[in-house]
């Protein structure tokens, strides 16, 4: 072979090497953009998933899980938040003033009263047997939507439960001017907890849980059509309300105590 011909040779290696295109044509299409190209010019070098990908159910743009919705974004579903976070101080008010005011104790008051607290108490353990300890949580991971039990009926039983509580003692203590008063309270409180959590519930159900906020209300119950079945776990639910009996005990003798001084 002449020097000429292996001379020829030597540049054809040089430009295969320098430029990998022409040896491949399959990574033309990977060959980086210069580098003054447009983000539009350099949308055309990335590789894209063939038609037949997307046919079979590649996504181009994967969406987040659980992104939060609109309805999880409002002002009263913010502050909602808020309160959820600290509900366990929530019913301080509905408490204090009835230990610390004035008022007639009578037994009619002491009968009404209990039962107000038997009734809310019985459906907080409905609730809670149907969705489980999870109800104690301050944190916004929910696993499985519960549309039965007490859920069928309400939204909301065990906050249903806890305003017939708070009212019993109300009731107890003769303070009859302050039950108005826990009333608005207890409708501006849990109605923003209830907007915030109903966001949560929207973001990670979705569809799911519309059909449901469509079916039940929100509050005052109602007999569902179709009555669910489900899984009730009454001595979890007993074990888990065992502080809040303790602390049953100790307002009634609180109450008592007030209504011997």
């Amino acid at each position: 072979m002449r020097g000429r011909d292996v001379g020829r040779l030597r540049g054809i290696n040089l430009a295969l090497v320098v430029v990998p295109s022409l040896r491949d044509p399959t990574l033309a299409s990977k060959r980086k953009p210069p580098l003054g190209a447009s983000r539009r010019d350099r949308s055309h070098t990335l590789p894209r998933p063939s038609d037949a990908a997307v046919a079979q159910g590649e996504s181009r743009l994967p969406e987040p899980a659980n992104a939060a919705c609109e309805s999880e974004c409002t002002r009263a579903a913010k502050l909602g938040a808020v309160l959820f976070r600290h509900r366990g101080w929530l019913p301080v008010p509905f408490l204090a003033v009835p230990l610390l005011a004035p008022g007639h104790e009578s037994w009619l008051n002491w009968v009404t009263g209990i039962a107000l607290l038997a009734v809310g108490e019985a459906v907080r353990l409905w609730g809670i047997a149907a969705a489980g300890t999870s109800t104690r949580r301050r944190s916004r991971n929910v696993q499985r939507l519960i549309t039965y039990g007490a859920f069928g009926w309400s939204r909301n039983p065990l906050y249903n439960g806890n305003f017939l509580a708070w009212l019993g003692f109300v009731v107890v203590s003769g303070v009859h001017w302050f039950i108005p008063v826990v009333i608005a309270l207890f409708a501006i409180e849990y109605s923003l907890i209830v907007r915030y959590e109903e966001g949560v519930l929207e973001s990670t159900f979705g569809e799911e849980y519309l059909r449901y906020r469509r079916r039940v209300p929100r509050w005052i119950p109602a007999r569902p059509p179709a009555v669910l079945e489900g899984e009730h776990d009454w001595r979890g639910a007993w074990y888990s309300e065992r502080s809040t009996f303790l602390g049953y005990v100790a307002l009634v003798v609180a109450f008592v105590v007030k209504g011997l001084l």
